[in-house]
Order: C-alpha cells, then structure tokens, then sequence
C-alpha cells in the first residue's frame, strides 16, 4: 500500500505541473489574486458582477470586491447598506493586480485544486510509511520531508502570486517541483520488492549524473525563455506570435545552444549503454522524450507557438527529468544485494 500510495502522489506530482505549464500557457498565474483563496472564496466566482459592490448583500470576512481597480477585503462579516462603505472594507495591500478574467481564474484555480490534492496523497503516503519504520527507517524520513517540501512549495506558490509573478520566484517553484519528484522516485525504487539486476560501470554513472545536472540547468534556463517570451507576449498581444522571438535576447541563444550539449551527452549514454551491454532499457526513454522536447522547441521558435507547444515542452522535460533520475536508481544500486522491504 505504501508504494501504490507513492505512485499516486508522484502521478498526482506531475498532474500539478502540467496544471501550471497551462497556467503559463494562457497566462492565468494571476486568475487568482489571494491565496490560498481565490479572491475571497473557496469556489471562486464565474462572473464579473459577483466581485461588484452589491447593496443588501451579506459579505463573509475575507471576501474580496473590485472597487475602482483596487482589490478590496471585507474586514468583518456585515450586510451592505446601499452605498459603499469603505469603512466595511481593508485595501488588499500584497500586490496591486485586480484583474478578473474568469478563464484565468479557473483555471489557476484548478491548479490549486491539483496541488491539494498531490498534497493530500502526499500526507496519507507519509502515514502509510511508518510501517517501513524498523525496515528501512530512511522510508518514513523522506516521507515526511516530502510533506514539508510540499507545504513549503504550497507557500513559493503564494510568493508567486505576491510578487504577481516575478521571474525567480517561478523559477524556483519549478526546481523545488522536481526536487519533489526526485524523492518520490527514489522512495518508490528503494520500496520495492523485487529489484532487476544490472551491470554497472562507474563511468555510466558519473556520465548519468553529469546529464542530470546539465537537464536541472536546462530547465532552469528554459524558465527564464518562457519569462521573456511571457513579457513580449504583454508588450505585443496576441496573434502576433511571429514576433515574440523577432528579437529574442541572449539567454534564448543560450538556451538553445545548450540543448546541443544536452543531447550529445545523453547520445553518450545510450552509446555506453549499448557498448557495455549495461541492460538499462530506460536509456531508450529517455532519447525519445529528449527528441520530442528538442521537437516542440523547433515548433515554438518556427512554427510560432503551436497550441499546447509550450506546455508539452515543459511537461516533457519534467518527464525526462523523471526517468533519468529512476535510471540513476537503477544505476547507483545495481551492484548491490537487495533486502525486502
């Protein structure tokens, strides 16, 4: 039950960042402008005139109303009178946005609804690993450091939403993501019960890991395109999608150039992989995602942003980043003799 309940909550993962690579997409990351509310509900609002002062109305503390382009929140529970009266309400003071657009909002807010529910697989995951306790006490260890890692990625999502967006605040959300998926991964592959047996050469390994480190860089690298792209995307509009990367600055160039170290070393991989005769069937995964996530980059800077280019490009980077962690589990523990858990 403890693995089954590990494999949900790593699904559940990956569910959440493909909720947020649509959330960068459409650029909704600020269809919620409160946390961990959206704009004062549990159930956010589906029409303009629900966030409009409304007189006879009953408003519950925290609610939240537009007024002049200022978020304002109900300081108490109070019927409304026929006039505004500001002295009923506080000015939402962590950010100045106050946009609604129901699209954005929903969907920001079915990411949210995504992220507690990894969350609350997460924490059952964490219960179920006290019976690993006197086994492999390492189990329940990281079990709970994963809850913390993920209360700690819930708040980096609301100093998202407080810096309405800033660039290395998504960018660090984003590693911590993985962060989140490497443990899962390695508390499933140390978890199981029967284990294949590989050959390993030290070389593979250290290869493996350098690979890794350049994917991290990458993805790193790829989040700071995709703020650049998200400025021009503001400045220009859309349907002009030619020219989000008429001009693209250095860190484009980079990007992209970099992609090119990446697949030689991963080439290098699967040509040791072969040579050696290692038996890591995963190696082939992990070519073919690399190839579709060198694809939709071509797509994106040719083709103008494709639909769902954008989300597909970090999804499967995320997913390449998956499999070539579970092969550096493979890797690390072959020449090892395995007890049950």
């Amino acid at each position: 039950m403890y693995r089954k309940s590990a494999k949900i909550a790593l699904v559940l993962v990956y569910l959440v960042i493909i909720a947020g690579a649509v959330v960068r997409m459409t650029g909704s990351g600020m269809g919620c402008p409160d946390w961990p509310k959206c704009f004062g509900y549990y159930i956010p609002p589906t029409e303009e005139a629900e966030l409009l002062f409304q007189p006879q109305k009953k408003y519950e503390k925290g609610q939240v109303i537009i007024v002049d382009e200022t978020l304002q929140v109900a300081a108490s529970d109070f019927t409304s009178s026929k006039e505004y009266n500001k002295e009923n309400w506080e000015t939402y003071i962590k950010h100045d946005y106050a946009v609604f657009n129901p699209a954005h909002t929903w969907v920001e807010y079915i990411n949210r609804l995504f992220g507690a529910l990894a969350g609350f697989a997460v924490l059952i995951m964490a219960f179920l690993s006290f019976k690993k306790w006197k086994i492999r006490k390492r189990v329940p260890l990281l079990s709970w450091l994963t809850v913390l890692l993920m209360g700690f990625q819930a708040w980096l999502g609301a100093t998202v939403v407080y810096s309405v967006l800033a660039p290395a605040r998504i960018t660090v959300h984003m590693v911590m993501a993985l962060v989140i998926v490497a443990i899962l991964i390695y508390l499933i592959y140390i978890s199981s019960e029967k284990r294949r047996e590989h050959y390993q050469k030290k070389g593979f390994r250290n290869l493996l890991i350098f690979a890794i480190s350049l994917t991290l860089i990458q993805v790193v690298l790829g989040t700071q395109v995709r703020q650049f792209v998200d400025e021009q995307s503001k400045a220009l509009g859309t349907g002009v999608e030619e020219l989000w990367l008429a001009n693209p600055n250095f860190t484009f160039y980079f990007h992209r150039s970099f992609s090119i170290l990446v697949l030689l070393v991963n080439l290098l991989l699967w040509w040791q992989n072969r040579k050696f005769g290692l038996k890591f069937s995963k190696i082939n995964w992990i070519l073919i995602l690399l190839l579709l996530e060198i694809a939709t980059g071509i797509a994106m800077y040719n083709y103008d942003f494709p639909f769902l280019s954008q989300p597909l490009h970090l999804v499967i980077a995320s997913l390449f980043f998956g499999i070539q962690f579970y092969l550096l589990m493979e890797c690390v523990y072959a020449p090892k003799k395995y007890k049950s858990l």
